[in-house]
C-alpha cells in the first residue's frame, strides 16, 4: 500500500507539473521594432541541422543554421552558427524546420550561446513585409531610441514627446497587425518620434490612431 500510495502521488506531482508548464508560456505583444532593439542578435538564416541536448528537465534544442544576413549584433558575435530554444513548445520553445526555409530569428546571448523562443520575434523570411525589411536594414535603427506604447482601449495619448502609440491591440495581436507590418517609429528633430510609414500605401479600413 506505501509503494502504491508513493507512486501515485508522484504521478500526480507529475501531473501538476506539466499542468502548470502548459500555461507557462504567455507572451506580451511587442512590435517588431521593439523585438529588434531588445534583441542581442537579429539575423536571417536558413536552418540545416537540429540536435537535441540533455540540458535542464525537458531538454534544449540546437539549431545549426547558415547565416545569411545578420541585422544586429556585430559586435557581440559576427558570425552565429547555433540557435539554442527550449525544446518543449509550453516552455516557450521553438520549432524551426531543417533545410526548407530562410527564418528571421532575433535572440539574446548567454554564455556565448544564442537563445530565441516564443516571446522573441521570429518569422519566416517570406512572410516579411517590404516595411519589415527596410526596418531590419536600416529604420528600426533609427528608433530605438523611441518608446513604443501599446494601446489597448481608446482614447490613446502620448504622454511624452519620444512615444508612438501602437493600436494593433484593438483589432490584431502582436507582429499581425497593420502597423507593425508596415510603420516604425522614428525619432525627429528635438527628440521627438513619429510613426513612419515609408512605402506601403495607407490602408482606409483602418482607424486614424493608426494612420498618422
Amino acid at each position: 500500500m506505501t509503494a502504491w500510495l508513493s507512486f501515485l502521488v508522484a504521478f500526480l506531482c507529475s501531473w501538476s507539473l506539466r499542468d502548470l508548464v502548459v500555461e507557462a508560456c504567455t507572451c506580451v505583444p511587442i512590435h517588431p521594432q521593439d523585438a529588434f532593439c531588445n534583441s542581442d542578435i537579429v539575423i536571417r538564416a536558413k536552418v540545416v541541422g537540429k540536435k537535441l541536448m540533455k540540458d535542464g528537465p525537458f531538454g534544449t534544442m540546437r539549431y545549426t543554421v547558415k547565416q545569411m544576413k545578420m541585422y544586429r549584433g556585430f559586435q557581440i558575435m559576427p558570425h552565429v552558427q547555433y540557435i539554442y530554444t527550449e525544446a518543449s513548445e509550453s516552455l516557450c520553445g521553438v520549432k524551426l524546420e531543417v533545410n526548407k526555409y530562410q527564418y528571421l530569428i532575433t535572440g539574446r546571448v548567454y554564455e556565448g550561446k544564442v537563445y530565441t523562443g516564443l516571446c522573441n520575434w521570429y518569422e519566416k523570411w517570406d512572410r516579411l513585409t517590404l516595411s519589415q525589411r527596410k526596418g531590419l536594414n536600416h529604420r528600426y535603427h533609427l528608433g530605438c531610441g523611441c518608446k513604443i506604447r501599446p494601446c489597448y482601449y481608446l482614447p490613446c495619448f502620448a504622454t511624452s514627446k519620444n512615444e508612438c502609440i501602437w493600436t494593433d491591440m484593438l483589432s490584431n495581436f502582436g507582429h499581425s497587425g497593420y502597423q507593425a507590418k508596415h510603420y516604425a517609429c522614428i525619432q525627429r528633430m528635438e527628440g521627438y518620434c513619429s510613426w513612419y510609414r515609408g512605402w506601403a500605401p495607407p490602408d482606409k479600413t483602418i482607424i486614424n490612431a493608426t494612420d498618422p
